[in-house]
């Protein structure tokens, strides 16, 4: 296949749906006609029988779309149990642990505000976490694991979003200084000050 077609082509590996001809030559910055020898050609390499994929038109664009041959397999596979998306608990924990770690189940539920136990739990199952040592306090620490840089496209922690980057609404803000505050005071064992806005406070907020 020439340059075009090949371009085309992972155009409609990326697109989940249809894609209208006319958007295809704008990303491709070709012509409607070099369009059409591009996705004849394409078609040509991609024909029943030729491969794992075919060329699809439909819903007024094209598509990239698995051969019938490969049905059978596919129904077998999609059909295993597929594992459970995080939910804001759990995902809350996790960026706890990630950002904060090691760091204890009673200093998850302090920056919470909620118990951390079920969403902890879970983690671990998941083996998204892991334990790893305990604080001073006698207290279990958890820790991120390779599973969970796997998950997530990371080769170290240290490639994680930088907080000082994220910028929080007036409600998120204000919902996380309180949390802050609970946590502060639960540790000092009374009253703390609240983190003032863009300081240090609205960094550390971020795994919450």
């Amino acid at each position: 296949m020439n340059e075009l077609a090949r371009t085309i082509e992972a155009l409609l590996f990326l697109s989940p749906e249809p894609v209208a001809a006319a958007d295809l030559a704008e990303a491709a910055q070709c012509s409607p006609e070099e369009l059409a020898e591009a996705l004849a050609e394409l078609g040509e390499a991609l024909a029943p029988g030729e491969r794992g994929l075919v060329l699809r038109q439909l819903a007024g664009g094209w598509i990239l779309a698995s051969s019938p041959e490969a049905e059978p397999a596919a129904r077998r596979l999609f059909s295993r149990p597929r594992t459970p998306p995080l939910t804001p608990a759990q995902a809350e924990t996790l960026s706890i642990v990630a950002y904060l770690q090691p760091v204890s189940r009673p200093e998850i539920t302090r920056i919470r505000g909620v118990s951390a136990d079920s969403a902890a739990g879970t983690l671990l199952e998941r083996g998204l976490i892991e334990e790893g040592g305990r604080s001073q306090f006698g207290a279990i620490l958890y820790r991120t694991t390779p599973l969970f840089l796997k998950l997530f496209g990371l080769t170290s922690i240290k490639q994680l979003p930088d907080p000082s980057l994220w910028d929080p609404s007036p409600e998120e803000e204000a919902d996380l200084r309180d949390r802050l505050l609970r946590a502060g005071e639960a540790r000092a064992g009374g009253p703390a000050a609240p983190p003032q806005p863009g300081g240090s406070g609205s960094e550390a907020a971020v795994p919450a």
